[in-house]
């Protein structure tokens, strides 16, 4: 069974969510956040597997509420919900520690096939989505926290993140941060998908990604891929 809090200030937009994956024999929502404060409580107390996190809410907003659970070091995995509009934010979530994201308007089956492969250890955000996002977004985001510039990260090699990666290891993050898929990547590279699959596994491992979504920004991160202007 799949726990699921659900966190979002419209209460229609709640029970929405409860009604679709209450439905499911294989899901349960454990409980209701109506801003960022309440879902960090919350997911403390129930430690569901999936929160479905909106971002612009009162108070403490999503992103920052995303930061604080990954931080906690608990087993729960963030789902972004949000709208086309609100990308930039969707990015940062992503930074923070999200597992993936989606659009309000998403088709139910999307929503729920979303919050499986979160629970499961997936990335939800396909890969050429997750590219143009970084690609519109990277560029410009706004400067660390107390700090006038954002700094710039070390090239390639210098990152402590990649010491650990193989020559082949390397080309396939950075194929992943352009958006290739595993079956891109085995027949472009002349490998067996299993293979591919192997190394993917590794690349998450030795960098201590997450998922895909995470090893995406880590290529962006340490200048394996740039962003396009």
């Amino acid at each position: 069974m799949t726990t699921v809090l659900i966190a979002d200030d419209q209460p229609m937009q709640r029970f929405g969510f409860r009604m679709l994956l209450e439905s499911q024999d294989d899901m349960t929502v454990v409980d209701e956040a109506a801003n960022g404060t309440e879902a960090v409580r919350l997911a403390d107390r129930h430690h569901p597997d999936v929160v479905l996190m909106d971002i612009r809410m009162p108070g403490l907003d999503g992103i920052e509420a995303t930061r604080r659970i990954i931080a906690a070091g608990a087993r729960t995995r963030i789902l972004i919900v949000t709208t086309f509009d609100l990308d930039e934010y969707a990015y940062e979530g992503l930074r923070a520690g999200a597992s993936g994201f989606l659009v309000k308007d998403a088709q139910p089956e999307e929503l729920l096939a979303g919050v499986r492969a979160v629970a499961s250890g997936e990335a939800v955000v396909a890969p050429t989505l997750t590219r143009r996002l970084l690609d519109t977004y990277l560029h410009h985001l706004p400067a660390a926290p107390n700090a006038s510039v954002a700094p710039t990260p070390p090239g390639p090699k210098e990152d402590p993140r990649l010491s650990a990666l193989t020559d082949r290891e390397r080309e396939i993050l950075t194929v992943i941060g352009q958006g290739w898929t595993n079956t891109e990547i085995a027949g472009r590279l002349h490998l067996a998908e299993s293979t591919v699959k192997t190394h993917v596994t590794r690349i998450l491992a030795k960098t201590g990604s997450r998922d895909r979504v995470q090893a995406v920004i880590l290529a962006y991160d340490t200048g394996l891929v740039t962003p396009e202007r």
